[in-house]
C-alpha cells in the first residue's frame, strides 16, 4: 500500500511510521519539519500551501492526515484556524485531483469540551477553545469531501484522549516529571478521572483502521481502565519506587488562582510556563469518554499498565542521552 504520512514527523507520526514501513507499506512523509528517525522518507510539505502539496501527494495514495496545530498557547490564535482548517480543506481539494479513495484523520476528544463522563462518539459537540474548534470544522471538510464521492471514498477520524509514551515531552510528561522529581503537588481532591492513550496502541489503531470499508468511522481512542488522579500518581510512584500517600494537596481555587498568575506573566513577558490556569482546569476536571473500537474487533498491543511501565522505565530508569524526542501536548 503506498501512504502519503502529512504531518508524520512527529511523535504519532514516527511511531506509526515504524509500524507501517515494518507491515512492508511504501511511506512517504509529507511534513514541514524533517523526520529525524526517518529523513530518507521526507518530503517537504506545507499543507497551507496547495502548490506544495499538488508537488508531494502521490496519485491514488492512502492519505493520513496528522498535521495540525495542537499546543495550548498558540500565537497568533488565527494559526488554529489557517492550520487546522484551511489545511485540511487544501488536502481534500488535492486528494480529489489526485484520486485519493482513503484518508485518515487524528482528531480530538477536545471537540466535546468539557464532556459529560463516558461521552462517546455521538456525544455533543461543544468545544471550549480554537483546538476543539477547528478539529470538528477539519472532521467536516473531511465529511464533505467524502460525501462528493460516497461510494468510493472512505473517512477515518480518530479522536484520542490525551497521548503519552517514550520520547514524548507534553502534559503527561511534564506531570510524571514532576512526581519523579518529589516536587509534586496535587491540586485538587484527586478524584476526578482521566482518560489516557498510549502512543503505539493509537497508532496500531491507525494502521488497522485502513482497512475499513467504504463510508465515514468515527471513534473515540482510550486505553482503558480510567485512573482516577490518586490512583494515577500513586501507580507512578510506586513504579518509580517512591512512597505513594499523597500528603499534600492545594484547593483548586488557589491553584487555580496561581494559574492565573502566571497566565499574566506569560502575557506581558511573552514566555511559556507549565502552568496556566487552563492546564489547572483540565488538571482537576473529569475527561473520561466511551469508546466503541472494541466492535471493530480491534485488540490493543500493549495494556495501559505496561504503557505506563514502559514509559516510565525509558524516561526516569534507563539512560537515553541524545535520542529525539517531542514536544507536543
Amino acid at each position: 500500500m503506498r501512504i502519503d504520512l502529512i504531518g508524520g514527523s512527529g511523535f504519532i507520526g514516527t511511531r506509526l511510521c515504524r509500524r507501517l514501513t515494518a507491515a512492508g507499506h511504501d511511506v512517504r512523509i509529507l511534513d514541514k519539519a524533517v523526520s529525524k528517525a526517518y529523513p530518507h522518507l521526507h518530503v517537504t510539505c506545507d499543507i497551507c500551501s496547495v502548490g506544495e502539496l499538488r508537488a508531494s501527494m502521490r496519485e491514488g495514495t492512502v492519505v493520513i492526515h496528522l498535521a495540525a496545530e495542537h499546543r495550548d498557547d498558540v500565537r497568533p490564535l488565527s494559526l488554529y484556524e489557517d492550520v487546522n482548517v484551511k489545511g485540511t480543506a487544501n488536502i481534500c481539494d488535492v486528494a480529489a485531483e489526485r484520486g485519493v479513495k482513503c484518508i485518515a484523520f487524528t482528531s480530538s476528544v477536545a471537540v466535546y469540551g468539557f464532556a459529560p463522563p463516558g461521552t462517546g462518539e455521538s456525544g455533543t459537540i461543544a468545544p471550549f477553545h480554537e483546538y476543539g474548534r477547528t478539529k470538528f470544522e477539519a472532521e467536516k471538510a473531511l465529511r464533505a469531501w467524502q460525501a462528493a464521492a460516497p461510494e468510493e471514498r472512505k473517512v477515518v477520524i480518530v479522536r484520542p484522549t490525551v497521548v503519552f509514551g517514550e520520547q514524548n515531552r507534553g502534559n503527561v510528561y511534564n506531570l510524571l516529571r514532576q512526581i519523579a522529581s518529589g516536587r509534586f503537588v496535587m491540586i485538587g481532591d484527586g478524584h476526578n478521572r482521566k482518560s489516557m492513550t498510549y502512543v503505539e496502541n493509537v497508532a496500531a489503531f491507525i494502521e488497522y483502521a485502513l482497512g475499513f470499508k467504504t463510508g465515514v468511522h468515527t471513534y473515540n481512542f482510550i486505553d482503558k481502565p480510567d485512573f482516577t488522579m490518586d490512583e494515577f500518581v500513586r501507580n507512578v510512584r510506586r513504579l518509580l519506587r517512591q512512597r505513594e500517600d499523597i500528603r499534600f494537596r492545594l484547593p483548586f481555587p488557589v491553584g487555580y488562582a496561581i494559574g492565573k498568575g502566571f497566565d499574566a506573566v506569560a502575557a506581558v513577558t511573552g514566555k511559556r510556563f507549565p502552568i496556566s490556569a487552563i492546564r489547572v482546569k483540565k488538571f482537576c476536571a473529569n475527561s473520561v469518554y466511551s469508546t466503541s473500537v472494541g466492535d471493530t474487533g480491534f485488540r490493543a498491543p500493549v495494556d495501559l499498565s505496561s504503557a505506563l511501565e514502559r514509559t516510565l522505565r525509558y524516561e526516569f530508569l534507563e539512560s537515553h542521552a541524545g535520542e529525539d524526542v517531542f514536544y507536543t501536548e
